[in-house]
Formats: structure tokens, sequence, C-alpha cells
């Protein structure tokens, strides 16, 4: 009985863990899957004129994109309120894509192209959330429509009913009070108010037809899922992007731009291209540095080093570093790398140094105790047979113990890897625009890249960051899969 207890006990404990685990991954994939995709503004841009370079580029192509939403959009081209809300559906630097293509190859911009402009992050999280609850409910038939002293438009009702089931409709609404957009001949306006039998409706966006008799016209309502005050997308916006959904000219696609850019002060134009290669780079000389130093000191310390006091102190402090906060290191890299060395902030090279004092105790306590596991035997025989102490070691001991030391050389590069305390005391922490191409360039690492973009004030942010978590543990597992993978292949 006490034997089912504890082996009920162990179940138990084992499901917690797994059950805290899936919510972790849930709650975190859950937040991330709107980052993998995006919506993109397709225009047609009549020759360009991308002679110019930098921001008069950007300022001349930005130029041509307005244009053309204009063209869209005729009726407001002396309206000048409604020209900022089209042109806020996308931003400033949302043209810099098109910009670097025609840097690269001027012919293809020869002639009208059909370019894709990423969208703004608010109107992009609103067509991923919101725009989902729209509820489309008839209205009635269109009479007459007319217009108010105001500048605002009256539509009446061609049939008995007044728009007497539309207000009852709204009157059993259980939800809190929304802003209702009014679909009429391709047109959109605002509801304003239900005066009797007539709605009063500010127009959006769309040509206004004609005054007059519209002989029985459907009338449709959206209702939006909030009111204007409490989103950042106005109703105005909403109605273009409807029109231009309705037109192919907002598509939906694969966010590759997650992995090929670098950071943007822009959510929808972030990516974590700068990130990916800093972190490679910091890798590779963390790798270089500490596996074979961990791996030397381990084989000396267990096979070559007599047993002394001096040897006795290194085992304690080897065995005291590898508890010390990870904090320390990113002051001990500041106060020798950077104010001793004077090497430069911001770099892969201090970076991977710093983790690599970090890991170093970690691989010597795990080659140390790969070696300790092969049988003496393996020694006495080699020595028997003749070999001399370096080559028992080094042809018999440190094979058999090569599954276990790789597997500690790599969970210490994954524990390398997520670190972020100490490489913001070094400056990893910077802006970086611009991919890395050496280990002494600026960068930033992935640790890095979730602290800085989990700190923005944007909503947006937040699932680009968990995209970003869910790209490091992707490659944690890996790693940690390559360990086991490794260690199962080499085992004798």
């Amino acid at each position: 009985a006490a034997e089912r207890r504890f082996k009920l006990y162990g179940q138990i404990a084992n499901g917690i863990a797994i059950g805290f685990l899936a919510v972790l991954l849930f709650s975190i994939a859950s937040k991330s899957a709107s980052a993998f995709s995006r919506h993109m503004l397709v225009l047609t841009i009549d020759q360009p004129d991308l002679s110019a370079r930098g921001d008069l580029a950007v300022t001349d192509l930005n130029l041509a994109v307005r244009n053309e939403l204009v063209e869209a959009f005729p009726e407001i081209a002396d309206d000048r309120t409604a020209r900022i809300d089209l042109f806020g559906l996308t931003t400033r630097l949302a043209v810099l894509p098109l910009t670097k293509s025609a840097a690269e190859n001027p012919v293809l911009f020869e002639a009208p192209i059909e370019a894709r402009f990423a969208v703004s992050d608010d109107l992009d999280l609103y067509l991923k959330n919101d725009f989902r609850t729209h509820r489309t409910v008839e209205v009635g038939r269109a009479g007459r429509l007319s217009g108010t002293r105001s500048g605002t438009f009256r539509v009446t009702d061609a049939g008995p009913d007044g728009f007497e089931t539309f207000q009852s409709f709204l009157e059993d609404q259980s939800e809190p009070r929304t802003d209702i957009l009014i679909s009429l001949q391709g047109v959109w306006f605002e509801l304003g108010a239900i005066s009797g039998a007539a709605l009063e409706l500010q127009h959006l966006a769309g040509a206004l037809p004609p005054l007059g008799e519209l002989g029985g016209t459907q009338i449709d309502a959206v209702l939006l899922p909030s009111v204007g005050d409490n989103r950042k997308v106005s109703n105005r916006q909403i109605a273009y992007t409807m029109l231009l959904k309705q037109r192919g000219m907002i598509e939906k696609r694969f966010n590759q731009t997650l992995f090929t850019n670098s950071d943007s002060t822009y959510p929808e134009l972030a990516g974590t291209a700068a990130a990916l290669i800093g972190s490679l780079f910091t890798m590779l000389i963390t790798a270089l540095f500490a596996i074979p130093v961990g791996i030397f000191a381990a084989v000396y310390l267990e096979e070559f080093a007599k047993k002394s006091l001096i040897t006795n102190i290194i085992e304690v402090n080897i065995n005291n570093l590898a508890a010390v906060p990870s904090i320390i290191f990113g002051l001990l890299g500041a106060a020798v790398f950077l104010n001793t060395l004077g090497l430069p902030r911001s770099v892969p090279l201090v970076g991977g140094l710093v983790l690599g004092l970090l890991v170093l105790p970690t691989i010597i306590i795990a080659s140390r105790a790969a070696l300790q596991s092969v049988p003496p035997s393996v020694r006495d025989a080699a020595l028997g047979l003749g070999a001399s102490h370096s080559q028992a070691v080094f042809h018999h001991v440190l094979p058999l113990a090569a599954p276990g030391i790789l597997t500690g050389a790599i969970i210490a590069m994954a524990r390398a890897l997520g670190e972020t305390a100490p490489l913001l005391l070094i400056g990893l922490v910077a802006f970086i625009s611009e991919v890395p191409r050496a280990p002494n360039d600026e960068a930033t690492v992935l640790p890095v890249l979730i602290y800085k973009w989990f700190s923005g004030a944007e909503r947006a942010w937040e699932p680009m960051t968990a995209a970003v978590i869910i790209i490091l543990l992707t490659i944690l597992v890996a790693m940690n899969l390559v360990a086991v993978l490794l260690r199962r292949r080499f085992e004798r």
C-alpha cells in the first residue's frame, strides 16, 4: 500500500508539472499566433522615381503611395481630415523594402509595379481580432437619400416599417452600446441616430450615390465590437478597410519579415534577423572559448592533477562559480573586457566571452562527471598493454566519456543562449537596425530582444514578443534534442 501511494504521489507530481508546462506553452502560442501573419496593402505604383537615395527616396515613394490611395477614393481629395485617416492605414517606413529592392535591381521598376506595403500595427491587430466579431444585420430598404445643412445625410425607409424592426433589434441588444456602420450601394456611412422613419448618417467612404430616390436598395448595418473612443482605428478607417478588402487591395500573408527584418520602432516592420545572427555569433564565440577550455580543464583535474590543497581549492571554487548569479558575470565582463581591455560595447565578441565564463564551470563539472563514469578497468587495461598515461586518457577514456561531455556542453550552451542579465550590462540591449556581419559588429540577441519588445508601449509588441519566445524555445528544444541524439549515437 505504501508503494502504491508513493507511485500515486509521483504521478500527481508529474501531472502537475506537465499541466503547468502545457498552460505556459498554450499561453505563449495563443498570443504569438497573430505575429506570424500580417495584412498587406496592395497598390500599383506607376513608374515610381526611385533614383534618389535615403530619406528622399522614402519621401518620394510615400508620395506615390498616397497618390494611389487618393485615386482609390477620389471623393476625399479635398477633405483633409479624411485624407489623414486614409494615409494612416500604413506607416511612412512601410516603403523601405521597396526602396531597398530598387537599389539592388533598378530594372524591375522601369514599368508600373504591384507593390505590397504593411498596414499599420493597430489596423493589423483590428483585422486579426476585432474584425472577426463584426455583426451584419439587415436594416430595410432605402427610399430616398437627401442631404442636410449640417453636412450629414438622411435616408428614409421605402416600406411601411419605418425601420421599427431595426430599432427593436437595437433595443433588445444586451451588449454595451457600439458604433454602427451603414452600407448603402457600396458606400459606407456612420449611423448618427434614427429619427422617426429616417436614418441620420455621416458619410465615411465610397463615392456618394445621387441624391433622390434609391428604388428600394438594401440597407445593411455592421455592428462594431467597440466604440471609436476605445480603439486606435477610427470608424472611417474601418470603412476604408472594408472597401479595400472588397476590391482585393488588402490581403493576409505569412509574416516573413519576422525572420528577414532587423529591429524597428514600428512593430509591423520589426524582425528578428539581427538578433538571430547576433545570437549565432555570440554562441559561436562562447563555444570556441568555453568548450575546449572546459574539457581540457576537466581532463587535467580528473586525470593528471595530483590531489593537493591547491587542486581542492580549485575544485571548490569551480563548484561555487556554477551557482553564482549570472549578473555577476556581467559585472565581471564589463570590468575586464570593456573597462580594462577596452573592447567595444554591444558586440557578440564580448557577449560570447562573458557567456563563456558563465558556462565554463558547468562544462567542467559535466566533463569531470563523464570522465568519472568510465570504469577504472579501461585505464588499467590500457596501461597494462603498454600505453602511456596520455595515450590511455586520450585514446580510451576520453572517447568513452565523449557522449556525456557533449551532452553537458550542449546543455551549457542552451543555458547561455537564454541568458539576458549579463548581456544587458555589456550593452547588447542597443537598438540594431542592420544585420551584423561579423562578431565585432554591433548586435543584439534573442533574450535581450524579448526584454526590449516586452517593454514596448504599443499593443502590437505583445504578440511579437510571444513569437520571439516561440523561436527561442524552438532553438532550445532543438539543442536539447541534439544532445540526446548525440548521447545515444556515441554511447558504447
